[in-house]
C-alpha cells in the first residue's frame, strides 16, 4: 500500500510539472511537450487506480484507449505548429496576434 501513495506523489509531481511547463512557456513545441507529458500523469493514475480497485484489465483498455487520442492530438498540433512556424517564421505565441481566419 506504500508503494501506491509513492506513485501518487510521482503522478501529482509529474502533473504539476506538465501544468507548469504549459502556462509558463510562449513557445509552442513545449506547450506541446508539457501536453504530453500531462498525459503521461494521467495515464499512470489511471494504471495505479486500476491497480488499486482490481480492475487492471478495464484500467489497460483506457490507457491504449487514451495513448491513442493521445497521439492523434499531438500529431493534428504538430502539424498545426509547423503550419504557424511556416507562417510566421517563429513559434513564440506572442507573434499569432496578426492571424486571420
Amino acid at each position: 500500500m506504500h508503494l501506491i501513495w509513492i506513485f501518487f506523489v510521482y503522478i501529482i509531481v509529474t502533473f504539476v510539472i506538465g501544468l507548469y511547463c504549459i502556462l509558463a512557456t510562449t513557445n509552442l513545441v513545449r506547450a506541446l511537450i508539457g501536453i504530453e507529458v500531462l498525459m503521461k500523469a494521467v495515464t499512470l493514475l489511471i494504471i495505479i487506480a486500476g491497480y488499486a480497485s482490481g480492475r487492471t484489465s478495464l484500467a489497460q483498455s483506457l490507457v491504449i484507449t487514451l495513448i491513442v487520442a493521445e497521439t492523434v492530438l499531438i500529431a493534428v498540433a504538430m502539424g498545426i505548429v509547423l503550419s504557424i512556424y511556416k507562417h510566421t517564421k517563429s513559434l513564440d505565441t506572442k507573434n499569432l496576434t496578426d492571424l486571420k481566419g
